[in-house]
């Protein structure tokens, strides 16, 4: 004898909506595990660290800074004469002073591109920056910036008596910035460089032995260090240090070290740096091979005395509009 059950329709179809649910579930439950695990083995993306520097700007030297793209920058900088007068020039503030007016444009990301003049010889210098390296925490300890700058004389040479060829009118500087934040507070940064003139100094001396002249000049290429700190005071207030070492040593006209120091005011949109240093100069090659202003009291290998305490007073102002 056969047994036989009798399903009702409507039971058998709503048992089998039921299975196929529960199958969709796991299906799904399965799913989404799959891609959570994904994602978690999928390290998240490490953002460059803020804020190393305020400005583009540090006293003297380029920071590793640059604007992001868009960016129009202006700055107006300013040195007054040195300070060793006293009263008589009001400590340099009513004597003989330089300006630079100069401005640029970040036309993509981790670029910027410069022009600038200013009044002592009526340099013109074009200049280009490039972040090749941003600090990022667990990846790389520092940020890189590449600096270059190339200036041109334009004073009137009537006689050809400045320049033996037009191409003496130049001077190039090139420089690698190394930047750390070390903290919210303090951020420090170290920069070689190197500056070529084509166009060298130079005079002639008596060899005492033989009694010839012979002609002593400066060398074409020059190495030096900058060495740059900052500390926040505030939120708006920081307090800037900067130091410049020659590396390179000539027959003659060898330039003097740089030491400044000063305060920042910062906003959103503009900086503004006072300051008292030793460059009087506002192209970083000429600073870097022409300066006489000396913080130090020294003799130097030729027999030239340094006087020391040589300072000027100056101040930055950047303007960035994005």
């Amino acid at each position: 004898m056969k047994l036989k059950i009798n399903i009702p329709t409507r039971l058998l179809k709503a048992s089998l909506c039921l299975v196929c649910c529960l199958l969709l579930h796991q299906v799904t439950l399965r799913a989404q595990d799959t891609t959570a695990a994904a994602k978690a083995d999928v390290p998240a993306k490490v953002k460059p660290v803020k804020n190393t520097f305020q400005s583009v700007w540090i006293i003297d030297n380029q920071t590793v800074m640059v604007p992001v793209k868009g960016t129009f920058e202006m700055d107006i900088q300013h040195r007054f004469g040195t300070v060793n007068n006293g009263y008589s020039d009001f400590w340099g503030l009513f004597a003989s002073s330089n300006i630079r007016i100069g401005v640029g444009y970040a036309p993509i990301n981790n670029l910027n591109l410069g022009i600038g003049i200013d009044k002592f010889d009526m340099l013109w210098d074009g200049s280009a920056k490039y972040a090749i390296m941003k600090q990022t925490k667990g990846k790389f300890p520092v940020s890189i910036t590449y600096y270059g700058d190339l200036a041109i004389d334009t004073r009137k040479d009537v006689g050809n008596t400045l320049f033996a060829h037009q191409s003496d009118r130049f001077i190039s500087f090139n420089q690698i910035i190394i930047a750390r934040k070390i903290n919210d507070k303090l951020s420090l940064q170290v920069a070689p460089s190197i500056t070529h003139q084509n166009a060298v100094q130079g005079f002639y001396t008596k060899n005492d032995s033989t009694g010839q002249s012979i002609f002593e000049e400066m060398k074409h290429d020059h190495f030096a260090i900058a060495v740059s700190g900052r500390y926040k005071l505030g939120d708006a207030t920081a307090v800037l240090v900067n130091y410049d070492q020659p590396l390179t040593h000539h027959a003659t006209n060898n330039p003097s070290p740089n030491l400044s120091f000063g305060f920042e005011f910062a906003t959103s949109g503009h900086t503004f740096q006072l300051f008292m240093g030793n460059y009087s100069m506002l192209n970083p090659g000429k600073n870097n091979l022409y300066n006489t202003n000396s913080p130090f009291k020294y003799t130097q290998s030729d027999g030239t005395k340094m006087k020391g305490g040589q300072f000027v007073i100056g101040f930055n102002i950047t303007r960035l509009w994005n």
